[in-house]
């Protein structure tokens, strides 16, 4: 029988599916694969939900298939992978309603005060009611950046709240794009938009996409949000805009170090919304995430080719594995 390693707790439903079509399952002693090479010299597939190094790879030869639990992949080797003919798949689907709420909910939280709201009526100050200053999103432009999956369902949830939507996504088809309107470049995108949330993968050319400079273009009491990855955000000048007032707020769900470490500079900052990368974790995306990825393995080791791989042309050359 083959062996699938769960490298991180995935939903009970993700496992009844591999157990049900005859896979081992079996679940990492720690999600720091580099330091368990015995428990990966004999798995046949893996799923990872954070982070799969090359040296991991490596420790596990008969290794024919990686199930990424997300959209993100860019914590895995992938072309380290793709090199030994190892197809990577992932669910570019299964969480995205839920990733697209939580950027909606962030985007509230901040301009409604939620989180000080909170925190005044728990210690009964009365006065907050007075001294509050929230902001309305009605009438106001949504610049959103990446039109994926993520990006098309906030604006059609923020269309519904009276948002003007902006988006700056170059590489998104045009028909993607004809209900909405299309800035020129990121720069124009920011400089008109109130809220800005952020919707891209990390890629070498997307690393900091919002900086000193690009901070700075943003407009005074604009608020940033980002569902996607930390990587994307220069905390430091994240953090010296939000203690200057210079923009309103801001709502991150990921961060560059995750958890965060205790010297951050965000994290004593009182206008700043955090939430520890659960945006996908509803327990419907959970299960339907679960759920991708057993049947992206259990197809994989049946020698057919999974509905969703990084890189589709890995798979004629991959290494060869049946049930």
């Amino acid at each position: 029988m083959p062996v699938c390693l769960i490298a991180e707790p995935i939903h009970p439903a993700g496992v009844a599916l591999l157990e049900a079509a005859g896979v081992t399952v079996r679940h990492a002693s720690t999600p720091r694969l580099e330091r368990i090479p015995d428990e990966l010299r004999e798995i046949d597939a893996i799923i990872v939900r954070t982070a799969l190094p090359a040296e991991a790879i490596d420790a596990a030869p008969r290794l024919a298939v990686i199930a990424n639990h997300g959209t993100g992949t860019d914590g895995v080797a992938v072309a380290h992978a793709h090199a030994l003919g190892i197809p990577v798949a992932f669910t570019p689907t299964a969480n995205v309603r839920a990733v697209a709420e939580h950027a909606l909910m962030l985007m509230l939280a901040v301009a409604r005060q939620a989180v000080q709201a909170d925190q005044a009526t728990r210690a009964g100050d009365a006065g907050f009611r007075f001294t509050q200053r929230s902001m309305s999103l009605y009438g106001k432009t949504l610049g959103i950046v990446g039109f994926g999956h993520t990006g098309r369902l906030l604006a059609e949830m923020a269309q519904g709240l009276g948002l003007r939507i902006l988006v700056c996504s170059p590489n998104a088809p045009a028909e993607r794009l004809a209900t909405v309107e299309v800035a020129s470049d990121l720069e124009q995108l920011l400089q008109e938009s109130d809220v800005i949330s952020l919707h891209r993968p990390l890629r070498a050319d997307s690393r900091h996409l919002i900086n000193a400079r690009t901070l700075a273009l943003m407009k005074p009491g604009a608020i940033l949000v980002n569902t996607s990855r930390g990587g994307l955000v220069d905390e430091d000048a994240l953090a010296e805009a939000l203690r200057e007032g210079r923009l309103f707020g801001a709502g991150l769900d990921v961060l560059a170090h995750e958890p965060m470490r205790a010297d951050s500079p965000l994290r004593q900052l009182p206008n700043l919304v955090l939430s520890p990368h659960t945006a996908g974790s509803t327990r419907e995306a959970l299960l339907e995430t679960a759920s991708q990825c057993a049947r992206n393995v259990i197809d994989a080791l049946n020698g057919v080719e999974p509905a969703h791989l990084v890189d589709p042309t890995v798979w004629p050359g991959r290494r060869i594995h049946g049930l």
